[in-house]
C-alpha cells in the first residue's frame, strides 16, 4: 500500500496501531470487544498497540452455535450472521461491562461494547463474504447508550485478507464512534481508513438512540454512496435500510429507472403494466418476485445529476408511500445494474424502460470507455434471462412509438432485431393512453408555482404529502 495515498483518502492521518493505542491511553474508555467469525482481529490490534489493560475489560469469541445460543439467545430469523444476532451482542455486553464494572470504575468512564458477526471466505471459497458489525456506545459518562450497526461485504479473496481487513475496520469504528460521534458523515469517511480503495464495501448503516435521534438513516445511507463505500442502497416500502442480499436474494428482480421528481401516474403505470407482463414469464409469480424503482445519482454519461439529498429523499418516501421497494446506486450503464443484481439471484430480471431509455441504451456514444463498444455492453446486459420491457410514448407533437416502431440508427436496426426474435425485449402497453399527456419535467416546473393541475398528474395522496412538506421546491 502506497502511505501517501492512504494519507489522501483516509479522514484521520492515524495508522490503525495509533488509534488503538490512543484509545487504550485514555483511561475513561473501556469495553468488551466480542467477534465471532474471522478470529479476534479488532481485539488484536489493541493488545499489539500495548496498553490494551485500560481499554478492554473482556474479548470472546464464541463460535459454537450452541454456545452462542446460550449466551445471546436464539433470534426470530435464526441466523448467526444477521443484524439481530449482532443487536442481541451488544445489548448483553454492554449491559455485563456496566453491570460488572460499572460501579468500580472513575464516574469520568464511558463504556462501549464492540461486537462482530462474521462470514470470511470458506475453505471451499463458495460462501457470500460478509458481516454486521456495530457498537454500543455511550458518549458521556452514565448516559444511555448509543449504536451504530454496519453491514460490510468483503471483497479480498482469500481469509486471511479479510480478517486482516475486519481487524482494522473495526477499530476504525470504535475510534469514529468516539472521536466522530458529532458527525455521521465523518464517521462513515473514516470506515475505510488505512484500507485500500475497494477490500470491504459498506452497503448498510444505522444510526440509534439518544444521541443520534437528528441522524436520519435514509439521508444518511445516500453518503455511503457519494463517499465510494458503496455503488447502491436500498430502502424497504416502509422506509427502513435493507440489505441488497436480504431483498434480492432468489428472487425474480423487476426494475425501472427515474428521477420520480416527483413519481407520477405514467411512472407507477409503467412498474404495473411491467409487472403484470413480467409475471407472464416463467417461474416469475408477484411472491417470489420483487419491483424496485432505481434511482441514479449519474445521467448516461457518467455525470454525477446534482440532485439535492432533499429531493432524493423526497422520492423515496413518496415512493414508500405507495408500497414500493426503491434503490439509489451510482450505475450509468443498466448492464452494470444487471450486473450488481446477478450477484444476488441467478432468477429473471426485467428492466423496464420508456422509449427515451431505448433510444439511449442504442446509442453508441453511451459506450465510451468500453472496450468492446456497444456490442461488449449488450453481450453484459442480455447472457442470461434479462429482458428490456418497453413502455410506449407519445411525444409532445402527438407522435406514438412503440417497441415496434421505434426509430434507430441505421446500422443498428438489425440488432435490435437481433434482439426482438430472440425475445430479450418485449412490448408492454399503457392501461390509459390519457397518461402520456404527463411529462415528469412539466410536472416538477409546474409544482414550483403552487397548487394547479399538476396535482391530477401525480398518484392519490402524493400530492398532499408534496404540498405539506413543501417537497421539490414547493411554494404557494
Amino acid at each position: 500500500m502506497n502511505n501517501e495515498n492512504v494519507e489522501e483518502k483516509n479522514t484521520s492521518k492515524r495508522t490503525t496501531t495509533d488509534k488503538a493505542l490512543r484509545i487504550n491511553l485514555d483511561e475513561k474508555k473501556y469495553g468488551t470487544i466480542v467477534e465471532i467469525g474471522a478470529g479476534q482481529e479488532v481485539a488484536r490490534q489493541f493488545f499489539k498497540a500495548g496498553a490494551a489493560a485500560g481499554t478492554i475489560a473482556k474479548t470472546m469469541s464464541a463460535y459454537d452455535m450452541k454456545f452462542s445460543d446460550a449466551i445471546y439467545g436464539v433470534q426470530e430469523d435464526r441466523r448467526y450472521v444477521s443484524k439481530s444476532r449482532v443487536h442481541a451482542m451488544l445489548e448483553k455486553e454492554f449491559d455485563l461491562v456496566v453491570e460488572r464494572v460499572g460501579k468500580s470504575r472513575s464516574k469520568a468512564s464511558r463504556f462501549f461494547a464492540y461486537g462482530a458477526t462474521i462470514a470470511a471466505r470458506s475453505f471451499r471459497g463458495d460462501n457470500e463474504c460478509h458481516a454486521w458489525c456495530g457498537i454500543r456506545i455511550q458518549m458521556y459518562p452514565a448516559a444511555e447508550p448509543s449504536e451504530i450497526v454496519v453491514h460490510v461485504r468483503m471483497r479480498d479473496d482469500n481469509a486471511e485478507r479479510q480478517q486482516q481487513a475486519m481487524g482494522i475496520f473495526g477499530v476504525n469504528l470504535i475510534y469514529a464512534a468516539y472521536y466522530y460521534f458529532e458527525n455521521a458523515k465523518t464517521i462513515i469517511e473514516s470506515l475505510t481508513d488505512n484500507l485500500d480503495q475497494g477490500r470491504i464495501e459498506i452497503d448498510s448503516i444505522e444510526f440509534y438512540g439518544p444521541y443520534f435521534e437528528e441522524v436520519d438513516n435514509r439521508a444518511i445511507n445516500l453518503h455511503l454512496i457519494r463517499s465510494w463505500k458503496t455503488r447502491a442502497i436500498m430502502f424497504k416500502p416502509d422506509g427502513s435500510v435493507v440489505i441488497p442480499a436480504e431483498m434480492l436474494y432468489k428472487k425474480n428482480v423487476l426494475t425501472i429507472r427515474g428521477t420520480f421528481r416527483p413519481v407520477t401516474r405514467l411512472n407507477v403505470d409503467m412498474i404495473e403494466q411491467g409487472l403484470k407482463f413480467f409475471c407472464k414469464l416463467e417461474g416469475v409469480t408477484e411472491k417470489n418476485s420483487v419491483a424496485l424503482a432505481e434511482i441514479s445519482l449519474n445521467d448516461m454519461h457518467g455525470n454525477d445529476l446534482g440532485v439535492s439529498e432533499e429531493d432524493l429523499i423526497a422520492s423515496v418516501q413518496l415512493l414508500n408511500s405507495l408500497g414500493y421497494s426503491v434503490m439509489i446506486t451510482d450505475y450509468t450503464r443498466y448492464f452494470s445494474m444487471r450486473a450488481y443484481f446477478r450477484q444476488f439471484t441467478k432468477l429473471q430480471i426485467g428492466i423496464v424502460v420508456g422509449i427515451v431509455n431505448i433510444r439511449q441504451i442504442f446509442d453508441e456514444s453511451s459506450y465510451r470507455g468500453v472496450e468492446g463498444g456497444i456490442l461488449e455492453g449488450f453481450g453484459k446486459l442480455f447472457p442470461d434471462n434479462t429482458r428490456l420491457l418497453v413502455y410506449p410514448e407519445v411525444d409532445q407533437a402527438g407522435e406514438y412509438t412503440d417497441f415496434k416502431n421505434i426509430k434507430l440508427a441505421e446500422n443498428l436496426k438489425h440488432l435490435y432485431q437481433h434482439l426482438l426474435e430472440n425475445s430479450f425485449i418485449f412490448g408492454i402497453d399503457s392501461s390509459d393512453h390519457e397518461l402520456f399527456k404527463i411529462f415528469s419535467r412539466n410536472v416538477l416546473k409546474q409544482l414550483q408555482n403552487g397548487r394547479g393541475q399538476w396535482e391530477e398528474c401525480v398518484p392519490e395522496g402524493v400530492a398532499e404529502e408534496i404540498i405539506k412538506n413543501r417537497l421539490f421546491g414547493y411554494r404557494d
